[in-house]
């Protein structure tokens, strides 16, 4: 925890350079295997290698869009747009897969005219070796995007990756078939480029989804999340925290708040700097962009500790990860009001309703008295 990262500015620096070599390169070598395979195809009348080619085609396209979405997410943050522009990795991750369901769509067709309509295939010895190098050059893309994707922890070239290598499965089968083909006279091309072009609507729609959660907003990776957990935690006068929230505005562009529970009797002075320290290690540690709310909690009055663990008590008895927070009494004339927070795992957020009355008899019951208790619900943030 105590190692300290590269700072933010240059490891944004390395990453855009990172990600922009390894896009000229995918498109280079996908166009060089466009031709080859394209050429092959023709020749040996083939559809699956056609569809194959078109397959690169469509990579190369979309290792263009990524090349394009790292040069505009390295723009700085200006008037309009004070977080920055980094979630334009994300925006071309949605173009890439737009092109490739397109180019899956138009490859479906063609392959279920092959069906319905055979022509008889040849395969030559310039086919064979044209596929077998092919295979070696998407599983050397694969090696390389990984490596890079681990690099600068892109989902971009993760993506690109495990295309890469399932281009290589993909023209391995195509291989197959056009010598099973050859050799058994069995008309399998159509099918086997159908097959082919399935897979890459799915591809296509898999990188929709995984493009989508990170515009749409997740609750945060679970290293950052516990990252800045274990920070909190370093410090003894921090006694619990609170409604962590992760905003992620792109790569390297990751901003949190969260709640820090800090005895009321500590000085304001005190508090601000705890809570300072606190900011500039997750930005110096994490690259996190922290702000921290001072929430006192009063730990000197019997008789509030003795109405918080009532209300704990009932929350164990209906799921033992339950927990509470913001807990506080208020006087009113003739009664007491309890009012404190309570997250909610998915699986409970439906039942609101029932946890509130059963929350509510339990407490009343264990007082003797009816109180007047106002509970609020949050989302609780998956670990």
């Amino acid at each position: 925890m105590e190692e300290i990262r590269t700072h933010p500015d240059k490891k944004k620096a390395d990453r855009i350079r990172i990600g922009k070599l390894a896009s000229i390169l995918s498109i280079l070598l996908n166009l060089l295997l466009f031709g080859g395979k394209l050429l092959a195809g023709l020749l040996s009348g083939t559809i699956s290698i056609v569809a194959d080619a078109f397959n690169n085609l469509s990579d190369a396209t979309a290792s263009i869009v990524s090349f394009v979405g790292f040069r505009l997410s390295a723009q700085p943050p200006d008037a309009d747009h004070p977080f920055g522009h980094a979630r334009y990795e994300y925006i071309s991750g949605m173009l890439v897969a737009a092109l490739i369901l397109v180019m899956g769509y138009e490859l479906v067709k063609s392959s279920a005219e092959k069906i319905f309509s055979p022509t008889e295939s040849t395969l030559s010895a310039l086919t064979v070796a044209i596929l077998a190098a092919s295979i070696a050059v998407k599983f050397g893309m694969f090696l390389m995007n990984r490596y890079f994707a681990s690099k600068i922890d892109s989902t971009v070239l993760k993506t690109t990756a495990l295309d890469s290598r399932n281009d290589a499965l993909i023209t391995s089968a195509v291989l197959a078939s056009a010598a099973i083909e050859h050799f058994s006279g069995l008309q399998i091309d159509g099918f086997t480029g159908f097959a082919v072009a399935l897979f890459i609507l799915y591809s296509g729609v898999k990188l929709i989804k995984e493009t989508i959660d990170p515009l749409l907003g997740t609750g945060g990776k679970t290293e950052i999340r516990n990252g800045i957990a274990n920070i909190v935690r370093l410090h003894p006068k921090v006694l619990g925290f609170h409604d962590l929230l992760i905003h992620d505005y792109g790569p390297e562009q990751c901003f949190a708040t969260i709640h820090l529970e800090i005895d009321q009797h500590e000085s304001s002075v005190a508090c601000h700097e705890l809570i300072d320290h606190i900011e500039r290690r997750c930005m110096k540690l994490l690259g996190v962009h922290l702000v921290a709310h001072y929430d006192p909690v009063i730990t000197d009055d019997p008789e509030l500790s003795r109405l918080r663990e009532s209300a704990e008590n009932a929350l164990f008895r209906i799921d033992e990860s339950l927990s509470l927070h913001d807990f506080r009494v208020v006087q009113k004339d003739n009664h007491i009001r309890l009012v404190f927070d309570v997250p909610l795992p998915d699986r409970l957020r439906n039942q609101k309703e029932e946890i509130r009355r059963f929350i509510t008899d339990e407490i009343c019951k264990d007082e003797g008295a009816q109180l007047d208790i106002r509970i609020t619900f949050d989302t609780q943030m998956e670990e």
